[in-house]
């Protein structure tokens, strides 16, 4: 799992029960950045690259379920089988039949402790994603609002995980503006990094001007300093030509005003920025300077 995900999962919970990943993952949008919270620094047109295309283009169901069998038996790759549980709740968004009805099987299987996974992998890294495709089908019988309304009344109590972090992710009608909303009326610094890591996974571009300031002043919002990168997440989620901008924007105030200065936030003999840096070029392969001159 990467460093990324174990941080969303310290940041969804914050003293809840960890849980396993469901991916954000794109590739091939001309319009926004590249990002995968699974590769190191994916690109285009290299053997990673080609796979995760492959996986995301694929609308086969069976052939899905067989990546994930073949990853649980260690001859595919085990990102291979997030990939593929990932694609397979887009099906169910779109109605594909049947799906949540095996996702709902083999997550019990799995529960049971009869689904081995190969040496050094766990199981039940799956369930999150195969509640996704569960929580995927419920949005098509019981509607968005039901859904969205149901995740949100757990969040005060930390009783959600990334399953649900990326299905409100993919919610619209004003998903975003709700998150902000609940961020700024929080009355707990818990509460309000939990609203922000939930709106990280919103890839409405309506969020840009209030993650732009978080970020470049976290405490007017009442996040602590070390959760900064999470509004860079988010903006990097979006992914449009504004949201990179604004994010650089951000980070010259940030760094103007010595926002992140303090060395108890840097790691690894790197400041907080020069980490931050990092991860921008792990997650979506290039600097932000270069995404701009390449975005639409």
């Amino acid at each position: 799992m990467s460093g990324r995900l174990g941080l969303l999962l310290a940041a969804l919970a914050l003293a809840a029960a960890p849980v396993a990943a469901q991916v954000q993952l794109r590739l091939g949008d001309p319009a926004r950045v590249t990002y995968s919270e699974l590769h190191e620094a994916l690109r285009p047109g290299t053997p990673a690259a080609d796979t995760v295309t492959r996986l995301l283009r694929e609308t086969s169901p069976r052939a899905l379920w067989a990546v994930a069998r073949a990853a649980l038996a260690d001859r595919a790759g085990w990102n291979e089988a997030f990939i593929a549980l990932t694609r397979l709740a887009e099906l169910a968004e779109s109605g594909a039949r049947g799906v949540a009805d095996t996702a709902h099987a083999l997550a019990a299987r799995i529960g049971e402790g009869a689904v081995r996974a190969p040496p050094g992998r766990d199981a039940e890294d799956l369930l999150e994603p195969l509640r996704a495709i569960e929580l995927a089908a419920r949005r098509r019988r019981e509607g968005d609002a039901a859904v969205r309304a149901d995740i949100l009344a757990r969040v005060p109590a930390a009783d959600y995980g990334l399953a649900d972090a990326w299905t409100l992710g993919r919610i619209g009608d004003g998903t975003a503006d709700t998150l902000v909303a609940r961020l700024r009326a929080a009355d707990n610094e818990g509460l309000r990094v939990r609203w922000l890591t939930l709106l990280s996974f919103s890839a409405d571009p309506a969020a840009i001007p209030f993650l732009a300031r978080l970020y470049a002043a976290p405490d007017s919002a009442g996040i602590p300093l070390q959760f900064g990168a999470r509004a860079s997440d988010a903006l990097l989620w979006i992914g449009t030509r504004d949201a990179v901008q604004a994010l650089l924007d951000a980070r010259a105030r940030a760094r103007d005003r010595g926002v992140y200065a303090d060395p108890r936030l840097g790691r690894g003999g790197y400041d907080f920025l020069a980490n931050d840096s990092s991860m921008v070029v792990s997650r979506t392969g290039r600097w932000l300077t270069e995404w701009l001159a390449l975005l639409r």
